[in-house]
């Protein structure tokens, strides 16, 4: 048999009291933050599904809706290339700096948290007085006798703690945690930014090598021709117009030969402070190879939105400023404070930590501001402002993202087009060259005609190789534009930049 028994009613109260407090630490105040809906993308990049005008070119991987993964670099299948994007990421002081933003954007999410739990001190202390002997209490208590002394010996312990009724805490405790994914997204984007960086001036240095040796055999080439013009004009078959139009040719292809380590140097120079080196003792070897890029797997639009840093940064920027509209919404509404205070107390040493020496208070107190001339609701305003403007740079970002990749695009699938018309090109100059070096030898053409080919060839190679480097630049800036191998899914959770970093060794 059950049987009820009736609570005291104060008791009652209390439970009243600590249910109603249970109630209102689950209200959280402000708008509740709902991720940008993307809508109207296209199945797929307009100028990678151009079909083909019968040039055979670069064409992007198939299937569509493949994605870069993990060290996209690999992809161009150099070896010199993969121990230097390994090295970066290890050694770029870049990435290390964003890094470390993303350690103090996490410590600040453990800052935000502590304002869940309540504030302890202890505060002992020891106090020697003298009252003065024309004041009431000292007369009182002196008598005759005169002005007392007192020690005072005090240990507290003080507790206070401001339950979170409207979410203000736990909105910071949010804001504070997208504003570490942002960090970790900027992380990422530097990350693939100084990622594409290596890849494109490591294919200038190709590029500059490849033309180090068009020039070296050009100067080789108006050497010969030098020297022949030289020995007819001393046989008395050519004129001295032949040896100075062969020797002024000879002398301007030597010095563009020589200017050509100029910019090799800098491209070498800026790979070094990628990878953390001092440029003073960092080089890499001449090799002149120029190849036509990989396919590229672009996947379709609507992937591209979870493989941009950038995107996601800005995504989170928005969730970041929809929970500073929460933490500004809390100031309406009032802020209650539980407090306690105990410990002991006493004027003598000896019985300063006894049980009578102790003392203790406790009590809540509430606090509502009534009037504050439309501060809270400026305020609110404010970041309900911040808000859309974060918005409205989303969505720019997300545009500029589609463009990037179209850009890019357009710019290998038409670069390609172009070198396959440059390759013609000099392959022609090449043959012209060579049927009108014969028809010089054989005294049929002057020697200005050989000058004629020559430019001619060597405008054609130097463009040719110029349009094989931007091609590959051009293919780093694609990879750049799709996000490289990241992947939103890598994006830090909210629980995980909340946890506290392991210790390194």
């Amino acid at each position: 048999m059950m049987i009820l028994r009736r609570a005291s009613p104060g008791r009652a109260l209390r439970l009243c009291a600590a249910a109603l407090l249970v109630a209102l630490a689950g209200c959280v105040v402000g708008p509740k933050y709902r991720p940008p809906e993307t809508s109207g993308l296209a199945p797929a990049y307009k100028e990678a599904s151009v079909p083909s005008t019968g040039t055979e070119g670069w064409k992007v991987a198939s299937p569509a809706d493949a994605q870069l993964r993990g060290k996209w670099w690999e992809l161009f299948g150099d070896p010199e290339l993969n121990a230097l994007e390994e090295r970066l990421d290890i050694d770029n002081q870049n990435i290390k700096e964003y890094f470390e933003n993303f350690m103090a954007a996490r410590a600040l999410v453990r800052e935000a948290r502590a304002q869940y739990f309540p504030t302890l001190s202890v505060g002992p202390s020891a106090t020697r007085s003298h009252s003065s002997a024309n004041s009431s209490v000292s007369s009182v208590g002196a008598g005759a006798g005169g002005t007392p002394d007192a020690t005072l010996y005090s240990l507290p312990l003080e507790a206070s703690w401001a339950p979170d009724l409207w979410g203000k805490v736990r909105n910071t405790v949010r804001q504070a945690q997208y504003a570490a994914q942002v960090s970790a997204a900027d992380l990422e984007n530097e990350r693939l930014t100084e990622q594409a960086a290596l890849a494109e001036y490591f294919f200038q240095i190709r590029g500059q090598d490849q033309l180090q040796k068009i020039l070296d055999d050009t100067v080789a080439a108006d050497q010969k021709n030098y020297d022949l013009t030289r020995g007819l004009y001393e046989s008395g078959i050519d004129n001295q117009l032949a040896v100075v139009e062969a020797e002024t040719t000879l002398r301007s292809a030597q010095a563009a030969a020589s200017n050509v380590a100029i910019a090799r140097a800098q491209y070498e120079h800026a790979i070094a402070v990628l990878v953390g080196r001092a440029a003073s003792n960092f080089s890499i070897p001449v090799k002149a190879m120029i190849a036509a890029p990989p396919p590229i797997p672009v996947g379709v639009p609507s992937q591209l939105l979870e493989r941009r840093p950038d995107v996601a940064a800005a995504e989170r920027t928005m969730a970041e400023a929809n929970a500073a509209i929460g933490i500004a919404d809390a100031a309406y509404y009032p802020t209650l404070t539980l407090s306690a205070e105990g410990g002991f107390e006493s004027s003598s040493l000896g019985n300063w930590l006894s049980w009578p020496s102790r003392f203790w208070s406790i009590g809540p107190s509430v606090s509502q501001t009534l009037y504050d001339a439309g501060l809270r609701r400026a305020t609110v305003q404010q970041y309900a402002a911040t808000y859309e403007a974060d918005l409205a740079a989303y969505r720019q970002t997300v545009l500029a993202a589609f463009q990037q990749v179209e850009d890019a695009l357009a710019e290998v699938r038409l670069l390609s087009r172009q070198i396959g018309q440059e390759q013609a090109a000099t392959a022609s100059a090449r043959l012209f060259l060579k049927l009108e070096q014969g028809r010089y030898e054989l005294g049929l053409d002057a020697y200005i005609d050989v000058l004629v080919a020559q430019t001619t060839l060597l405008a054609d190679e130097q463009t040719l190789n110029a349009l094989q480097v931007q091609q590959m630049t051009s293919a780093a800036t694609l990879v750049q534009a799709l996000g490289g191998g990241w992947n939103r899914a890598e994006l830090p959770t909210p629980d995980e930049v909340t946890q506290k970093p392991a210790k390194t060794p």
